[in-house]
Formats: structure tokens, C-alpha cells, sequence
């Protein structure tokens, strides 16, 4: 017999699926409240190059006004609020898994940066946060002599 670990949460969310898809067997697929409540975090990516720390996340349908980014020490925040969408008068909804809200999510920084010549831009719903290293992080070669 094997040990398998316990993940309450996994459990919750297996339960939930179950639920759902029990539900949409005998109604279709309708609306139901969700029972674990889910919260909408972008997707990032963290990358380093010789000079560079590089931050990529994901906004869409977001703007550019819309995010904040900031540095303390050596932690980047990047917060702001995905905001819905109006609705028609005679529109109704049947299903909806786009969610809405704040956001807030903080990355401790591997190395030292230099946080007055950051650079921010946003393209296509991507923020790419553009992060130059301290002269003491970057990498250097050092040369070896023969005697």
C-alpha cells in the first residue's frame, strides 16, 4: 500500500469539478455559485540575463493605466484592478468564468538592481518589467593564469 499525501484543497476542487459536472448533466450548463471562491492572479515570468532581471506579465484586456508597478528593497509589486465590463440592458448571462477584481502579486528580486533606471512597458496585454543589475551582480569571468 502506498502513502499518498492529503491535499485538502485538492480534494475540494476534485469535489467541486464533480459537483459542476453532476449539475450540467441535469440542467445543462447554467450558472451555479462556485463553492471554493477563485481569485484571478496574472501569469508571470521571471528571467536573468548578463546585465538584466526581466519580468513578464500577463493582462489581458487590461491597459496600461490600469497596473502599478513598484520596488522596495529588493521586492517588485505589481498591483492594480481588472475591472468588468458593462452590460447591455437585455443581455443575460448563462455561464461567466472571466473573473474581475484586484490583484496584487510581490516577487522577491534574485540579485541587486538598480531600481532609478527601471523601465516598464505594455504591449498586447503584457507588462514587461525591464530591471538592470547592480555592477556587483553581474556575472564576471575571471581569468585563469598559468604559472
Amino acid at each position: 500500500m502506498d502513502l499518498v499525501p492529503w491535499r485538502p484543497f485538492g480534494e475540494m476542487s476534485r469535489l467541486r469539478k464533480e459537483m459542476d459536472n453532476l449539475m450540467n448533466r441535469f440542467f445543462g450548463e447554467t450558472a451555479f455559485p462556485k463553492i471554493v471562491s477563485e481569485e484571478w492572479m496574472p501569469a508571470v515570468d521571471i528571467s536573468e540575463t548578463k546585465d538584466n532581471i526581466i519580468i513578464k506579465a500577463e493582462l489581458p484586456g487590461m491597459e496600461a493605466k490600469d497596473v502599478n508597478v513598484s520596488i522596495s528593497g529588493d521586492m517588485l509589486t505589481i498591483k492594480g484592478e481588472k475591472k468588468k465590463e458593462k452590460e447591455e440592458k437585455d443581455e443575460s448571462h448563462y455561464y461567466s468564468e472571466r473573473y474581475y477584481g484586484n490583484y496584487e502579486r510581490s516577487f522577491r528580486l534574485p540579485t541587486g538592481v538598480q531600481s532609478n533606471k527601471a523601465e516598464a512597458s505594455f504591449d498586447k496585454g503584457v507588462l514587461k518589467v525591464t530591471l538592470p543589475k547592480v555592477e556587483e551582480a553581474k556575472k564576471k569571468e575571471i581569468e585563469i593564469k598559468i604559472k
